[in-house]
């Protein structure tokens, strides 16, 4: 498949509150038309990946990279991609282009296509894409200067051998009911103030180190060293994380490194910051415990976003916003 017949336009006029344009096996619809058959085993099983990716300035953040994920996910769960990467990322920039993009997020997701009731993958012929160019925040402005709260989820994360994190699929309900536990407990305390809301959690591995957030990595700071959980502990190996410890910690001469770590490891840390793609570089001022509802510990990690964590963001957002956006 050539990239120029990999995609047809059925409308491009869409008025604003049909917006985004939407990418759709094959189609470029409005909003409103853009639906997966009710036999897609991605909706009846979660049966399949995603990549979320930032646009800065029009250009594809480390888009690359994203892609070499997503093609390494559908390798590991046995699904076959209809396109080359060169062509996804052209259903990408058309994406951007049809939604007169400057910044913004794109969700790309592939399914494992139609098929059955039942559990059988090789029952779906044809895998489904779909790419949405649009807009994501999900915190407060202020909540980068002041730091946010979060809770430690007494759900912990899968094991690596049940499903493995590092594969980004679309079943996401371990995550969620993480997320579930910070949202219950918030509402549950009366909570009503955007920057004390609980809106991300700390998740442990079953070995009762720390792990990942509900959607974003985490990094703890000690003693001028940055330090986060490796692959093994059961993460997502996040694209903004890779580009912490190996480009933005180099450049600003800090090291760091890639091991495991305790919860009272956690809460004695000098900083704790959570990257993401959609979060970018946020720090975490506050990490509580609970249990029933109940707050059970309450530990004061910093009085906003430290040193080093501020170091860290201002780059970031220094290289997001030059001329020289990596893609790479």
């Amino acid at each position: 498949m050539t990239q120029a017949s990999a995609f047809t336009s059925q409308s491009t006029t869409a008025n604003d509150a049909d917006r985004p344009l939407i990418w759709v096996n094959g189609q470029l619809v409005p909003k409103s038309q853009a639906a997966i058959n009710v036999f897609d085993h991605g909706l009846l099983y979660g049966d399949g990946i995603f990549e979320g990716i930032r646009v800065y300035r029009g250009r594809i953040f480390k888009a690359r990279q994203h892609l070499d994920r997503l093609y390494g996910c559908a390798e590991k769960i046995f699904l076959k991609i209809p396109y080359t990467k060169d062509e996804m990322l052209a259903i990408q920039r058309q994406c951007i282009e049809a939604n007169e993009l400057v910044e913004g997020y794109i969700r790309l997701v592939v399914t494992r296509g139609i098929g059955t009731l039942g559990l059988n993958p090789y029952s779906c012929p044809e895998p489904g894409v779909v790419c949405i160019a649009d807009q994501i925040a999900l915190y407060k402005p202020e909540m980068y200067e002041k730091g946010m709260r979060v809770v430690v989820a007494n759900r912990p994360r899968i094991p690596v051998a049940c499903l493995d994190p590092r594969i980004k699929s679309l079943n996401y309900l371990n995550n969620i009911l993480a997320k579930c536990e910070a949202i219950h407990l918030t509402q549950e305390l009366g909570i009503t103030k955007p920057e004390d809301m609980l809106l991300e959690v700390v998740m442990l591995n079953v070995e009762g180190n720390v792990a990942e957030g509900s959607g974003d990595n985490i990094f703890m700071v000690k003693d001028g060293v940055v330090i986060t959980p490796p692959g093994e502990a059961g993460i997502l190996e996040g694209i903004t994380r890779r580009f912490v410890l190996r480009e933005l910690c180099p450049q600003l001469g800090f090291k760091a490194v890639e091991r495991d770590f305790t919860l009272p490891e956690l809460l004695e840390a000098d900083e704790v910051f959570l990257t993401g793609s959609a979060a970018e570089i946020i720090a975490v001022r506050e990490i509580l415990q609970h249990e029933d509802n109940r707050i059970t510990g309450t530990h004061k990690i910093s009085d906003g976003e430290g040193e080093i964590t501020g170091a860290l963001r201002s780059r970031f957002r220094e290289i997001v916003t030059s001329d020289q956006i990596p893609e790479d």
